[in-house]
């Protein structure tokens, strides 16, 4: 993220994006939420990235640089809100569940905003009171833990490069730790100290994230599991079903 550009006003707006494409590094003063209607998007900051399918959205406070992934064909969904409307009051990227009413929420504010006839100014009385019952939605919205957090210490970066490169590495952190040269004591303190979680979380974390993405490629399901490292298609339904609330034949047919 070397060039970073400042756009001051965060833009509510629908834009497709082809699979793979990307938003460079950016930043706005205003809050955003960031929203797939159709594909999965990934938002990536310093400090790790974030990923979300069309049941979840991302919060990207004001002032935090970031930049957008495209998984599958993305129907992206944008809604800028003044720094002054914090309905989550959260100063970090959040990943957010959304709900029928929710995603019908930000699908019409964003069609406000591409058709000028039905709101000809920001201050419309009919989008003001969209974005009321939005931000009162918003508020409602439970956090999800769908974060990668990118390490700092070089012997946790070393792992988690291992890991990135090959989800279904099935190694224990011992293991892994030979390879690096640190003890699996030390790996378990960094993971906790740097990224606020333990190696099995972050490892589960990883996996959820790849599938997603393989997910969005039209990947088949028994092929996921195997690439991400489950043992098996129906371990791999029943974390991902307890993770996003839905099985991932069904977050393909309606992806």
């Amino acid at each position: 993220m070397s060039e970073i550009r400042h756009e001051p006003v965060a833009p509510t707006r629908t834009q497709w994006l082809a699979p793979g494409a990307a938003i460079d590094a950016h930043r706005h003063d205003d809050h955003q939420i960031v929203y797939a209607g159709r594909g999965v998007v990934a938002v990536t900051t310093s400090a790790g990235s974030w990923i979300a399918p069309g049941t979840r959205a991302i919060w990207v406070p004001a002032g935090t640089v970031h930049a957008h992934q495209a998984h599958g064909e993305l129907e992206l969904r944008l809604v800028g809100l003044p720094a002054r409307d914090n309905p989550l009051g959260l100063d970090t990227p959040t990943v957010l569940e959304v709900g029928p009413l929710l995603r019908e929420l930000i699908l019409a504010y964003t069609q406000f905003a591409d058709t000028p006839t039905l709101a000809p100014d920001d201050g419309s009385p009919e989008r003001a009171r969209l974005r009321a019952v939005l931000l009162d939605q918003l508020r409602a919205s439970p956090q999800q833990p769908l974060h990668l957090p990118t390490p700092t210490a070089p012997l946790l970066r070393a792992v988690c490069e291992i890991l990135s490169a090959d989800p279904a590495d099935d190694r224990t952190l011992a293991e892994l730790g030979r390879q690096v040269g640190a003890s699996d004591r030390t790996l378990s303190r960094l993971f906790k100290s740097d990224l606020g979680m333990t190696f099995p979380q972050w490892r589960t974390q990883l996996r959820l994230y790849r599938a997603l993405v393989l997910l969005a490629e039209d990947t088949p399901v028994t092929a996921v599991a195997h690439l991400c490292g489950w043992s098996s298609a129906s371990a791999f339904i029943d974390v991902f079903r307890r993770t996003f609330g839905h099985t991932p034949g069904a977050h393909q047919r309606h992806a």
